[in-house]
């Protein structure tokens, strides 16, 4: 049974409120979960020390044993000083240019450049 550390969320409409949970993977975000490890209040400001609780004793239990947290859980422990902190992926790049309108590109550069130089050397003279 693979083992998870993720959120499950509770609260009114547009007033989010999760639970800290340990949960089989394949079971429901807000379905059946193990073990209630902390809570994550995101309404709170973030230097209020009530925004997020852990029971860090559980949770440092549930690493060894081979939970894995997802992503946004893993940030929170990496502050909390129950894991390392996971490098950020670059998900999202920048889009790019296709290659013939980066050929247009270097060309209007060039073009520019010539420009200049030419009305620096009108100017000098």
């Amino acid at each position: 049974m693979a083992l998870k550390i993720r959120l499950a969320r509770g609260g009114a409409k547009k007033r989010p409120f999760y639970r800290i949970v340990l949960a089989d993977a394949r079971s429901p975000r807000d379905g059946k979960f193990l073990e209630k490890l902390g809570t994550y209040n995101p309404m709170l400001p973030r230097e209020n020390e009530n925004r997020i609780t852990l029971q860090s004793e559980r949770v440092s239990h549930w690493l060894k044993m081979g939970a894995q947290p997802t992503d946004r859980v893993a940030k929170f422990l990496a502050e909390a000083g129950l894991m390392a902190a996971r490098p950020r992926s670059e998900q999202t790049k920048k889009p790019v240019p296709k290659a013939k309108a980066q050929e247009r590109l270097k060309e209007a550069q060039k073009a520019a450049e010539a420009a200049a130089a030419a009305a620096a050397e009108g100017a000098a003279e």
